[in-house]
Order: C-alpha cells, then sequence, then structure tokens
C-alpha cells in the first residue's frame, strides 16, 4: 500500500499531533506572557469588530444577506491578527483539550490557560471599545455608526439564554475549525485563506463569539450612558429605547451562556472529537 500524496503541508493525523504540542506550550506559558498576549488578543478581535460595526452601518439598503455577508468577511481580520501576529485567544485555547486528554496537560494547567487568557480578552476587548469610544467614532457617518453598534448591542442582549448558548455552541465549533485547519497551512497566505470562510460564515449566521461581546456590548454601553446629546438628536433616539442593554444583562444573558457554549462547541465538537478520532490510544 503506497503512502497518500497530498499537497496540504500537513494532514488531520499530523495536525492533532501539532495541535498537541502547541496545546502543551499554552498550557505552560509563563502567566504574564500569556496574559499580555491575551490582551493582544482582545484588541485584535475588536478591532475585527470595529470593521464589521463600520461595515454594517447604513448596509439596510442592502439585502440582508448580502448585508451580513459583507460583515462577516470583514470580521475575519480579527483572527487574522491572533493567528499570524500571534496572541492567545480564549475561543481558539479550547482545543487544548486535546493535550489534556492525552494526559500531557493538567486539569489544573488548563483552566489556568483558559482563566488567565479569558480576563486578558476581556481587558483588551474593553480597553479597545473605550478608546474607540473617547475617539467618537460612534459619531461618524452622522451617527450612523453609533446606531449599528447600539443595535448590534441591544440584540445580544435580548436573546434567551439558550439561544446564547446555541449559538454560542456553532460559533466556537467553527472559529476552532478555522484554527485547526491552520494547523495545516505551511505560509501565512494558507493561514489567512483558512481563517476566511469559517469566520465569516459565523459571523454572517449571527453566532455568538464571547470575546467578540466584550467589543460589542460595552461599546452599545458606553454609547448609550455616555453619548453625547448631539448623537442621539441624530439618530433619532434616545437611551431609554435600549432599556435592556445594561452591564447585568451583558454578563447574565449573554457573556454567560455564550462562554459555556463557546466551550461547548469548541472544547468538546472539536477538539475532543478530533483527539478521539486520531490521537485516543487504541490498544
Amino acid at each position: 500500500m503506497t503512502d497518500q500524496i497530498s499537497f496540504d503541508s500537513l494532514l488531520p493525523p499530523a495536525m492533532a499531533a501539532k495541535a498537541e504540542d502547541i496545546g502543551v506550550k499554552k498550557a505552560t506559558m509563563n502567566a504574564t506572557n500569556m496574559f499580555l498576549m491575551a490582551i493582544l488578543a482582545g484588541a485584535f478581535i475588536g478591532i475585527g469588530a470595529i470593521f464589521a460595526t463600520t461595515a454594517a452601518a447604513g448596509s439596510g439598503d442592502l439585502p440582508y444577506g448580502v448585508a451580513r455577508l459583507l460583515i462577516g468577511f470583514v470580521f475575519t481580520i480579527g483572527l487574522i491578527l491572533v493567528v499570524v501576529g500571534g496572541a492567545e485567544l480564549f475561543t481558539g485555547n479550547a482545543l487544548i483539550t486535546m493535550a489534556f486528554a492525552s494526559k500531557k496537560v493538567t486539569l489544573s494547567q488548563l483552566l489556568r490557560n483558559w482563566g488567565i487568557v479569558y480576563l486578558g480578552n476581556f481587558v483588551g476587548s474593553v480597553l479597545t471599545a473605550l478608546l474607540v469610544f473617547v475617539g467618537g467614532q460612534y459619531m461618524f457617518g452622522k451617527g450612523s455608526i453609533g446606531l449599528a453598534a447600539l443595535n448590534i448591542a441591544n440584540a445580544k442582549v435580548n436573546l434567551t439564554f439558550m439561544e446564547a448558548l446555541a449559538l454560542g455552541i456553532m460559533c466556537n465549533a467553527l472559529v476552532c475549525m478555522a484554527v485547526w485547519m491552520c494547523y495545516s497551512a505551511r505560509t501565512t497566505t494558507d493561514k489567512i485563506l483558512a481563517i476566511i470562510p469559517p469566520i465569516a460564515c459565523f459571523v454572517a449566521a449571527g453566532f455568538e463569539h464571547s470575546i467578540a461581546n466584550m467589543y460589542f456590548i460595552p461599546i452599545g454601553l458606553f454609547i448609550k450612558d455616555f453619548g453625547s446629546p448631539k448623537f442621539f438628536e441624530l439618530i433619532g433616539k434616545t437611551a431609554a429605547d435600549f432599556p435592556n442593554l445594561t452591564w447585568g444583562n451583558f454578563f447574565v444573558a449573554n457573556l454567560l451562556p455564550v462562554t459555556i457554549g463557546n466551550i461547548i462547541g469548541g472544547a468538546l465538537m472539536v477538539g475532543l472529537v478530533y483527539w478521539f478520532i486520531y490521537n485516543r490510544k487504541t490498544s
């Protein structure tokens, strides 16, 4: 029997081995470096969210699907910056479960990584939202960007718990598939091309990403709570038109179920499934 010939730099069995090696490195990284790289990842995902919000402004004149496709495509810059630039993203780090399942990483190391990276992602995302708000970007386009940000944030906090959970599962299954496919890549171009379709898909479909929501919802809250009177005059609305857009609903109604869903979609549906197929001991 001849060996399989492929133009892929790595085939799935080798990708699975590489995923475990990367998981070990991530789980044992110096805590300070891990936290700083997590802040970077939060900022990078925030940049993707800024691009998506800007593209969403005034997109109501386009057919719904076309507008969603555009928004999804531009958001991909976030994960491209994370993967190519180098940063620690909580949702992608769900794949560390492959190293954990092979007992190369302990439960405490896994949870240490997730905890530090999640906190760092939150800091980077919220600081990015604050910086963009202080810069007055929400006023651009006669307030259309700020209105888009408010509508996006408001829609997210009005999901039911089960809706947010299910959308979070679907989202991180796609994010981790993007990261998984990058393990096959040889060049930067390969990585970018592997990232774009699944990330554009999850955004266009309206799935929920916990780290992206750490930008999308706080920017909406900053605008609602501290936006200028001129802004609300431009959009013909008031802060009272968004009663459910609160910090409490951000954490409880959205971030909690979406985070749980992201763990299920990435750690279980992608990480452990591929571990079971390629890395489990069968003898």
